[in-house]
């Protein structure tokens, strides 16, 4: 695999051109649907954008901004503050690591082994995650795509809600690199014929365009 790990800060204008184009960790979910089947169409979806970023040079987000995802901006620092007082660490930029095709966003780095992942969740979230007593499960493939495109040993999942009582506002679940051995090489493979759909799509697209 190439990686290059680049300093910038998420969300700027840097950030959205050198993520143009690519399979971003934050999305892997959409193609590890039906894992061994045929892809869904949230996997045929995320090809066609992909494919016409490619095309055009624009980036253009997959989902969809709300009042969710508005708090969660609003705040990680803050999370990221109490993460760092408990944990005693310095949490520095996540950047973005450029692995070809595709590639990932972590929330932080920790030293020269650990990546985070935040979550801003709503009350019923953080008590399920609590209860749960592990990470939550919708974003699986998003953290091992931050062990894969990283290459680091652990990602601490972080889940955090200004709601409950302070010494419960924040629930942390790490997981190294063996707890994913078995999700490594299936996102490899899975992802490589991924790949080969957005390239399919943007074959079509010109050809279609051609005639």
């Amino acid at each position: 695999m190439n990686r290059l790990w680049h300093d910038i800060e998420q969300n700027t204008e840097v950030w959205q051109t050198l993520r143009t184009g690519k399979a971003t960790a934050s999305n892997f979910a959409c193609f590890m649907a039906n894992d061994g089947k045929a892809f869904g169409e949230p996997a045929k979806k995320y090809a066609l954008q992909l494919a016409l970023e490619q095309l055009t040079g624009r980036k253009a987000e997959f989902g969809f901004k709300n009042a969710d995802t508005d708090r969660g901006h609003e705040q990680e620092p803050v999370a990221r503050m109490l993460y760092e007082d408990e944990r005693f660490v310095e949490v520095t930029n996540g950047g973005f690591y450029d692995c070809g095709d595709y590639g990932d966003s972590p929330d932080g780095l920790i030293g020269d082994d650990g990546v985070i992942e935040i979550k801003s969740v709503i009350a019923s979230v953080h008590y399920d995650t609590l209860r749960r007593g592990s990470f939550d499960p919708s974003y699986r493939w998003q953290l091992v795509g931050h062990l894969d495109c990283s290459g680091r040993d652990w990602v601490d999942f972080i889940s955090y809600c200004s709601d409950f009582p302070e010494s419960g506002q924040l629930i942390v679940y790490r997981q190294d690199r063996d707890d994913f051995k078995d999700e490594l090489p299936r996102l490899a493979e899975r992802r490589a014929q991924f790949l080969e759909l957005v390239a399919q799509v943007k074959k079509s697209i010109e050809e279609g365009l051609a005639a």
